[in-house]
């Protein structure tokens, strides 16, 4: 199943941006901390180009601390490029913030030359939380479903230091198909674009071979027992014990995948990180050679019809 959520609003987002690019000093790149690169936008990575970067891996209190200090030297690695990790309850994070992007463009400040800044990232990822708690006051719109921002806005973090708070916003075609089931599961996809049961199962697939034990903890499941279970028996027993269940006893599926990413979703599971640097290169290259023989055939196909032989490439 693939995954895809780009409604209308997304691609005036998208135009907005392209526009204030035009005028801003550096780009802020909000990421999920618990899927870095998952939510890392490759749209926005073309059309800044030219920009430096700041990521900021937030919501990290819900994240494997060890894969957060391996995707922060990830993005320190790239040029012209700094990383932090931050969450909404740390009372530093604008100095955090400010501090780093100074770091990157350092010859401007002062009220005369202020550091201009487009922060951006993918629904749902905490954007407008962390800005609000780094302000002290709501001035951003939030909310625990995606896309509640819907319009630039202005905001200032100091006299010199001027924010482009823009709305979230995902890429036409995710073609990494774990990718799209983390970003379900995480929450930054739209309900009427996901099956919460496939990605329920998908999440537990994970979890029962990356974190087997915080499985077993948070649902007292026995050890023994457990450590064999498939995705699907983990979902039952999630089911049973959170009693999602239809008359007769049979379980609620869609209950017990509604507790399943819930649970994810709010930390109740532990802290965890559904991929790393190296799973990420490796799904990514799996999709781009999914992509590449999907065009071969096609043009295999197109070569077919016209009674053409295909020219090799």
């Amino acid at each position: 199943m693939a995954i895809q959520w780009y409604p209308g609003h997304m691609h005036k987002a998208k135009k907005a941006i392209i526009e204030r690019l035009k005028s801003v000093d550096m780009v802020i790149e909000v990421l999920d901390a618990r899927l870095p690169a998952s939510s890392e936008n490759p749209l926005l990575a073309k059309l800044s180009a030219d920009k430096p970067k700041l990521k900021i891996l937030n919501k990290q209190d819900l994240a494997d601390p060890e894969r957060t200090a391996v995707w922060l030297a990830e993005f320190q690695s790239r040029p012209n490029t700094n990383a932090i990790a931050l969450d909404a309850s740390d009372r530093g994070a604008a100095a955090k913030l400010i501090e780093a992007c100074r770091k990157l463009v350092p010859n401007r400040k002062g009220v005369d030359k202020p550091l201009r800044v487009l922060i951006c990232g993918i629904p749902n990822v905490g954007k407008s939380t962390l800005i609000n708690g780094m302000l002290g006051k709501k001035s951003a719109k939030t909310g625990n479903e995606p896309g509640i921002t819907k319009a630039e806005q202005r905001l200032f973090l100091a006299d010199d230091f001027w924010l482009y708070d823009t709305p979230g916003m995902l890429w036409p075609k995710i073609i990494v198909e774990e990718s799209g089931y983390n970003l379900a599961a995480s929450g930054a996809v739209g309900r009427n674009a996901l099956d919460e049961e496939t990605v329920a199962l998908e999440l537990l697939d994970y979890l029962r071979r990356h974190y087997l034990s915080l499985l077993q903890e948070r649902y007292q499941a026995d050890r023994d027992a457990s450590s064999h279970w498939r995705d699907d028996e983990w979902l039952e027993w999630i089911g049973r014990k959170r009693g999602a269940l239809l008359p007769g006893g049979r379980i609620n599926y869609q209950k017990a995948a509604e507790n399943t990413l819930t649970d994810f979703r709010d930390g109740q599971i532990g802290r965890i990180t559904l991929e790393t640097p190296q799973q990420w290169e490796n799904w990514l290259k799996k999709a781009r050679q999914h992509e590449a023989a999907l065009k071969a055939e096609r043009e295999a196909r197109k070569a077919a019809r016209k009674g053409q032989p295909l020219q090799e490439h």
